[in-house]
């Protein structure tokens, strides 16, 4: 049996519908306060969050418009205070918050945040007094952070045409909301990005400025990117961001903190006119300093003069003597010159043609008689000579022992080639050479003694082929004598 009932039924999104307008209708503006939990931005940019406290969460949206003016980022943990109204997100039946606009719970909040973020930069060394560069005496160009529509671009540029003009670049960027600490950080580095010698000239200094503003308004500058482009910026950096009183975490970082934006513009450039007056004073100082130093140098000079001697007198010795021997050589390159005039026309004279020819002629009979003479002279002398040598050829040749082995001597030498002048000294078996007359023969001593010593008839002697001579030697030893 079906339940009879007179309740109305709806549908899932009827009562979703319903539920979403008694949400907005009950709470179509509500402040509340709570500590962020996750915190997301979206590629659209809208802003995605957890509301939270003790006890309970609840979800927020911030659509991209409204998230665009926030003075500061959300992050995790920060305390805040939210308005706006609720609603539900149909799909899901959640109910969430949609904030139109957002601040942090009091200064409170957000100093602790930045006491929190100095802490953790000073202990990496972003601050540190060894990281910070001089500023340039004169910078050619100066490049500028900052909005291009505020007062304080054109306060920076009066300045600095008052003090000293120099050329000056403006990257302009954001110094309010959401996109500003992102933009500000990019031209900090595009800056240090430029070439040297480039189309676009690279500065020589740079000024980050601001005017001034609640702590909401300047926390773009205490956002880490910027600190941290600020410390690794190899240009030296002004930060001029607020008044006086109004500290950001970029003026630790920075080389030089000026106390407003056209205190940038004094610190950066000094001023023409007191540069001018100094340099006609110190050139008024040198010029009076080196008179001073040309009359001093100069009296000295003419007291040191006094007691030198006069030129003339110095020279005067030289002069005299250099007259006397200009007088001296003058002399004896006269006399030279006739001495050497007079051998030369003694000279001349002798070289006459006349003179000449008889030389020549008394050359010649006394050549001529020299030949007659000599011809004669040369005969004798030839035959002379020619007797002497005849005389000499025969004494000669009846010395020679060749007509000793004519007569049937022989000439005996042991195997070195030495001449054997007695038997005795050769032995049985030794070869030896012999030289007749006509030819030369090689025998062997078979070691018999020569017939005529013998004290008996004389021993058959042993001979072979080569001693068929010593075989008839016997028959003539007696007439064997010395040959030399």
């Amino acid at each position: 049996m079906a339940l009879v009932s007179n309740t109305p039924e709806f549908t899932v999104s009827e009562l979703s519908r319903a539920l979403k307008k008694t949400v907005e209708d009950a709470y179509g503006h509500v402040r509340v306060r709570g500590e962020l939990g996750r915190v997301t931005v979206a590629k659209s940019g809208h802003v995605y969050l957890d509301l939270k406290d003790e006890s309970a969460v609840i979800d927020g949206v911030m659509w991209k418009g409204m998230a665009a003016a926030l003075g500061f980022r959300p992050e995790e943990g920060l305390e805040v205070i939210a308005e706006g109204r609720l609603s539900t997100f149909p799909g899901r039946s959640k109910y969430q918050i949609i904030i139109d606009r957002m601040e942090p719970a009091g200064a409170g909040a957000l100093m602790a945040l930045l006491e929190e973020r100095k802490k953790k930069l000073a202990a990496e060394g972003l601050f540190a007094a060894e990281r910070k560069q001089p500023i340039p005496f004169l910078p050619r160009t100066i490049g500028v952070v900052t909005s291009p529509t505020g007062a304080v671009i054109r306060d920076i540029l009066h300045r600095l045409e008052d003090r000293f003009g120099v050329h000056v670049l403006l990257w302009p960027v954001l110094v309010q909301g959401e996109k500003a600490a992102e933009q500000i950080a990019q031209a900090i580095e595009g800056f240090n990005a430029l070439p040297e010698g480039g189309e676009v000239p690279r500065p020589d200094v740079l000024i980050v400025a601001r005017g001034g503003g609640s702590i909401e308004d300047l926390w773009c500058f205490n956002e880490e990117i910027v600190v941290r482009a600020a410390a690794a910026s190899a240009i030296p950096l002004i930060s001029a961001v607020g008044h006086e009183t109004d500290t950001t975490l970029i003026d630790y970082a920075s080389d030089r903190r000026a106390p407003t934006p056209t205190g940038a513009a004094e610190i950066a450039v000094p001023v023409r006119r007191e540069l001018i007056d100094r340099v006609e004073t110190a050139g008024s100082r040198l010029a009076g300093a080196l008179r001073r130093a040309v009359d001093r140098k100069r009296a000295d000079l003419s007291g040191l003069s006094r007691a030198l001697p006069r030129p003339e007198t110095l020279i005067a010795d030289k002069a005299q003597r250099f007259d006397f021997a200009r007088q001296r050589f003058e002399s004896a390159l006269k006399v030279g010159l006739e001495r050497k005039r007079g051998r030369l026309e003694t000279l001349a004279a002798g070289l006459r043609p006349a003179a000449l020819h008889r030389e020549i002629q008394l050359g010649r009979r006394r050549l001529a008689e020299i030949g007659r003479r000599l011809q004669p002279a040369y005969g004798r002398q030839l035959r002379t000579h020619t007797r002497e040598l005849a005389s000499l050829g025969a004494r000669l040749e009846s010395l020679s022992y060749r007509n000793v082995l004519s007569r049937g001597f022989a000439l005996v030498r042991d195997e070195a080639g030495k001449v054997v002048r007695e038997g005795a000294a050769l032995s049985a078996g030794q070869g030896v050479s012999l030289t007749f007359a006509d030819t030369e023969r090689r025998a062997v001593i078979d070691g018999a003694e020569a017939p005529g010593t013998l004290p008996s008839g004389p021993k058959p002697a042993r001979t072979s082929k080569p001693k068929a001579k010593p075989a008839s030697a016997p028959s003539k030893p007696p007439e064997q004598g010395n040959l030399f």
